[in-house]
């Protein structure tokens, strides 16, 4: 994995996002930025070939687009059949995922207790996500899985506030608690 750099994000999606990012209103940025991703899949949302390209190892993260005031980042995660994530944060970023292509389960999770660092959660939702949807996660309510739902590659599009190159896996242990383990973050070319 690597620090790729991005390619140029659409200008009209581009402003778009500037626009409610930097637009003075941090309360609202994820709900605004839920609807411009949603309306810019209404709008045929394309991306590069390569974003298309799965790895069989893994999910693939590549960058998509860094803002150069350090408001967001936008990437995209291509998934094969049967990839999915751990239990995980974001590291106190928001975030807004959308589905661009295929279909996501996505299962999220209240953080019930801390002990000795042991963690403790609950599965509260569980979606099956289609071509369009879109969900925000906002901290603290950020713990979630993500899994491809289908037989085929599946792309999601998210949306962070910042550049987001750490986060927490929750690792399950055999009394039900679970242990947080740091994993850095990069992309894939």
């Amino acid at each position: 994995m690597s620090r790729s750099s991005a390619v140029r994000l659409d200008g009209g999606i581009r402003e778009r996002l500037d626009g409610v990012i930097h637009g003075g209103n941090p309360a609202r940025v994820p709900e605004l930025v839920k609807g411009v991703l949603v309306d810019a899949m209404q709008n045929g949302l394309t991306l590069p070939d390569r974003f298309h390209t799965v790895r069989p190892d893994t999910y693939a993260r590549r960058l998509l687009h860094r803002d150069p005031e350090g408001g967001y980042t936008a990437v995209v995660m291509t998934w094969g059949p049967g990839q999915k994530t751990a239990l995980h944060d974001h590291a106190g970023i928001w975030c807004v995922e959308c589905c661009v292509e295929g279909s996501m389960e996505v299962a999220q999770f209240d953080l019930t207790s801390e002990k000795n660092g042991a963690f403790y959660f609950e599965r509260r939702t569980h979606v099956v996500a289609g071509r369009g949807s879109a969900g925000c996660l906002i901290p603290p309510f950020e713990y979630h899985t993500l899994s491809n739902a289908l037989d085929r590659p599946s792309i999601t599009l998210h949306v962070y506030g910042g550049e987001m190159d750490h986060c927490h896996v929750f690792e399950p242990a055999d009394d039900g608690s679970y242990r947080r383990i740091l994993k850095e973050l990069s992309y894939y070319e």
